[in-house]
């Protein structure tokens, strides 16, 4: 059987809109695969971000949220909880949640959340140490960190102190694709 030598040509004017949102994010995360930092929208269909300070408090936070996400019969010493990064420069962590917390997120003194318009940069899936941001938790494509029980273990261990919106949503960028 033979193909026919004909070609398809796709004007930029006939793709719809939402198709090259979803191109650019596809050779995004490929990116990202390949070692390459990646810069998402928070909201949407990806995620939303809470912003807490690091140190002895929030990892046990994260301990918690380990054993509340762990898989039974999983083993213990792997870590289980959703993704989570360190940003040792500002002593913080961002706990990536389902996207639209942010709408639903009751004021927590311990934790910030934001969605859209912003934007984060993740770092490469490879990347899990210093120096700058890095997983202190893998980003994998079965969870996320879960609103409620990340609120709770933050109400529980009191991580602080942590910026106000206002400051992170300066230091993040606004998305132009939202």
């Amino acid at each position: 059987m033979a193909f026919g030598g004909t070609s398809l040509v796709i004007e930029p004017e006939d793709v719809a809109q939402d198709m090259r949102y979803l191109a650019a994010r596809v050779r995004n995360l490929m990116d990202l695969q390949r070692g390459t930092p990646l810069k998402l929208p928070l909201g949407g269909s990806f995620f939303d971000i809470v912003v807490t300070a690091a140190g002895p408090a929030a990892a046990s936070a994260v301990r918690v949220l380990d054993e509340i996400q762990r898989i039974p019969g999983a083993r213990p010493t792997v870590p289980a909880c959703g993704p989570v990064i360190e940003d040792p420069e500002r002593n913080w962590l961002i706990w990536l949640v389902p996207p639209g917390t942010h709408a639903v997120w009751e004021p927590n003194r311990w934790g910030t959340c934001l969605g859209a318009p912003y934007e984060l940069v993740l770092p490469a899936m490879a990347h899990t140490e210093p120096p700058g941001p890095y997983w202190l938790r893998p980003c994998r494509g079965d969870r996320l960190v879960p609103r409620l029980p990340l609120w709770d273990a933050l109400d529980q261990f009191r991580p602080g102190p942590i910026p106000a919106e206002e400051l992170l949503g300066h230091l993040l960028s606004t998305s132009t694709t939202s």
